[in-house]
């Protein structure tokens, strides 16, 4: 079989289209209007071609071009539109804001492309906008589009061997009359354990606060010593790219003596605590100053992997967690480097979905395709 093909719009860093690559597919062109993130994906899929600017500029013929492909030769187009407009916190809003139409953007993509199968990603907050009434509009607009087999879900990340908590709704339809099934979770409790915090991170280099370099270190650990994680993440990689500590202040440093692995600001004296945290209550359940548990899942990578808002202490370095430690909690390989200033890098990994994660999605998508091209060789030979 030829390689099944793949366009990303909102690509960002290219976790979905990393995903699907890993499956075996070809990921012909991909969109992303920013530039720190079109960088990075650029380096990291030298063979796909990048379509930059807002999708509101391109046209389903510009990437017909781009990927050499005619009208309905597509065998997957994917994106994740910008959620900020789903997210728990603009609930209210939801499909009025301004940026939910970047979801019309997509279906008017689908409609000049007309690929195979379709897979939408976004927050879990989509689903809870107006009693569900997102999810209701985009699957109304797939099935007016001709997708008439379309379905959502909530997957878990951490079930497909993401060492981080995180959940996504993923939505999947397609134009060819097959039936919407889901990958089966790897690491349940009757499967793979979870990987862990110390699974995916203990084989970096280890570093003080403030220390690293954003270009190249040697492993300390040989890779026969590596975790099974480790292995998947290192592949022939030589070098630790993206690895360097951000410089936290002389009260943080003193903060983070008190945090025990997961641990959190409560476990802070009050008087070193913020001014505005000194009214919160001690029952508040939010993981600010936190320190990632070494035996345990990490909590969900942010795109600002800031100690103030959620749990970044590393858990046995004085110092909070690199881009690298990020990626690597978001299933990104090492080979996989990161561009732009440190705090874009940031917001790359913690926008992206995890590559994993996409794959697993990706070889349920294969199993299809296969299918569809075996029967069709199977006829041509009557």
């Amino acid at each position: 079989m030829k390689k099944p093909t793949v366009i990303d719009l909102f690509a960002g860093a290219g976790g979905l289209s990393e995903g699907f690559r890993q499956q075996g597919f070809n990921a012909l062109a991909a969109n992303d209007f920013d530039e720190f993130s079109a960088r990075t994906f650029k380096v990291t899929h030298p063979e796909t071609v990048f379509l930059p600017g807002p999708i509101q500029d391109i046209d389903a013929e510009d990437f017909l071009k781009a990927a050499k492909i005619e009208y309905g030769e597509l065998d997957c187009l994917v994106g994740g539109p910008p959620c900020q407009a789903f997210s728990v916190y603009n609930h209210q809003r939801g499909m009025h804001d301004e940026r939910s139409g970047l979801f019309k953007e997509y279906l008017r993509i689908v409609e000049g492309l007309n690929p195979k199968y379709i897979v939408i990603e976004n927050v879990t907050g989509m689903s809870s906008v107006s009693e569900g009434q997102a999810i209701k509009e985009i699957k109304k607009g797939l099935i007016d589009l001709g997708y008439s087999n379309v379905d959502s879900k909530v997957l878990k990340a951490e079930d497909f061997g993401v060492p981080q908590e995180r959940r996504r709704i993923i939505i999947i339809a397609n134009r060819m009359g097959h039936e919407i099934t889901w990958p089966e979770p790897t690491h349940v409790a009757n499967g793979k354990p979870h990987v862990t915090v110390k699974d995916a991170l203990s084989d970096l280099p280890v570093l003080d606060n403030g220390q690293g370099c954003d270009s190249a270190a040697v492993y300390p650990v040989p890779f026969n010593k590596a975790t099974a994680y480790q292995r998947l993440m290192r592949k022939n990689n030589l070098f630790v790219s993206n690895h360097e500590a951000p410089k936290l202040s002389e009260v943080n440093l003193k903060r983070m003596q008190y945090v025990p692995q997961g641990g959190s600001w409560r476990d802070i004296p009050h008087e070193l605590l913020p001014t505005g945290m000194k009214r919160a209550k001690r029952s508040d359940h939010t993981k600010r100053y936190g320190r990632l548990k070494e035996d345990g899942l990490s909590s969900t990578v942010l795109t600002k992997c800031d100690i103030h808002w959620g749990t970044f202490y590393h858990p046995n370095q004085e110092r909070s967690i690199t881009v690298r430690e990020a990626a690597r909690l978001q299933s990104f390989p090492d080979n996989y480097i990161f561009q732009g200033p440190r705090t874009e890098q940031f917001r790359q990994v913690g926008n992206a979905v995890p590559p994993l994660l996409a794959a697993a999605v990706a070889g349920e998508i294969k199993k299809y395709l296969l299918l569809t091209e075996e029967k069709c060789q199977l006829i041509q030979q009557q």
